[in-house]
């Protein structure tokens, strides 16, 4: 487990990715917002992280340490990007707080709690225990539009027989149940490799129920 959990988990965070903007991709390209900049951008540049993530998870596995850390440059530069274009977009789609559903007002503290993740992690790259952990988390905080979009295309078509509201009514209990579940498996991550649970695991997992708790709260 301590050699291949983190190889897995980003392989797994990139199929997710590919799957829910499989539309984007592949079945539905003439869509208006594979012609809008702003969406073409942060969707290159979000790929662009997952990708990375995956190989820069790998490199570690193989004890690659000099190109890991080369590539490591690479993606902090990608971070920001990510950054820059989620915030691009946020603006551009802004229609006030009080009209956002509250996930679409978690995404608007999970960006910036993201980017103060990766930057603890370049600040924390010689304490490989945080640092991993601190871009695995961060990454965690960014998935909420990727799982929603695997909901029509994974999980609608098994169920047959299913009414519309039914459909809808599981789509939040199935979303967090995933969400919190790689949380959640980085905890056993950390007590099956060190016995104690890791405080950024911790935190991280804290920090996103609080999150949560303000936005359903205000």
């Amino acid at each position: 487990m301590q050699r291949y959990y983190f190889p897995v988990v980003t392989l797994l965070l990139l199929l997710f990715t590919l799957v829910g903007f499989s539309d984007n991709l592949f079945t539905n390209t003439g869509q208006p917002s594979n012609s809008d900049p702003k969406f073409i951008i942060h969707g290159l540049l979000c790929g662009a992280w997952m990708l990375l993530l995956f190989v820069q998870a790998n490199l570690v596995r193989v004890r690659n340490i000099g190109l890991h850390q080369k590539l490591g440059m690479a993606g902090i530069v990608i971070a920001l990007g990510v950054t820059l274009s989620t915030i691009w977009v946020f603006i551009m789609v802004w229609k006030g707080w009080a009209a956002m559903s509250p996930e679409v007002k978690a995404n608007r503290i999970l960006l910036p709690s993201f980017s103060i993740f990766i930057a603890l992690a370049y600040l924390q790259r010689r304490r490989p225990d945080r640092h991993r952990r601190l871009i695995l988390t961060g990454t965690f905080f960014m998935m909420e539009p990727v799982l929603a979009r695997c909901y029509d295309p994974v999980v609608v078509p098994m169920m047959v027989g299913w009414s519309e509201p039914q459909i809808e009514a599981a789509f939040l209990p199935w979303l967090f149940t995933l969400w919190i579940g790689l949380f959640l498996s980085l905890l056993l991550y950390d007590w099956t490799t060190m016995k104690r649970l890791h405080p950024v695991s911790i935190v991280a997992l804290l920090w996103f129920g609080l999150i949560w708790f303000t936005v359903t709260s205000v």
